[in-house]
């Protein structure tokens, strides 16, 4: 195990790491609609790229997962073949969202020999994700 510290610091690394191999202005929370964004999440068992809407206005969550549900077939056949669809998911504060994500298993952020692999999964999918929103943006913001 590690300590708090060497566990602080190894995601540091993979974060600073992740930035120089892959050196790019991602889009995540400049979507430009309010509580929509873009996530990149990696811990000791899973990486994970999702879009995440968190509206605390239910009518607003509810008008952009319908909105994001009609469009699943575009996504899943011209973008992301394995995104999975969550219309609600508690986070650790206990704050209710929706998300689309896709997930990569038995990767770890203390595991160094598991970096490359997730952080050519990050990539790779933040960049399928983020031009399925270019190509819809409109769609999202009426």
């Amino acid at each position: 195990m590690f300590s708090k510290n060497e566990a602080k610091q190894l995601r540091q690394d993979f974060w600073i790491a992740f930035g120089k191999s892959y050196p790019r202005k991602w889009i995540l929370y400049n979507t430009k609609i309010k509580d929509f964004s873009f996530k990149f999440y990696f811990d000791t068992t899973k990486a994970m790229v999702s879009l995440d809407i968190e509206c605390k206005d239910l009518e607003k969550r509810i008008d952009l997962w319908e909105k994001i549900t009609a469009l699943k077939t575009v996504l899943i056949e011209n973008f992301l073949a394995k995104a999975q669809f969550e219309e609600y998911v508690f986070l650790e504060n206990e704050t209710e969202i929706s998300r689309v994500y896709v997930q990569l298993n038995n990767v770890s952020i203390h595991n160094k020999n598991t970096w490359q692999e997730t952080m050519v999964f990050l990539n790779k999918n933040m960049i399928q994700f983020e031009a399925f929103f270019r190509d819809f943006e409109d769609v999202f913001k009426d």
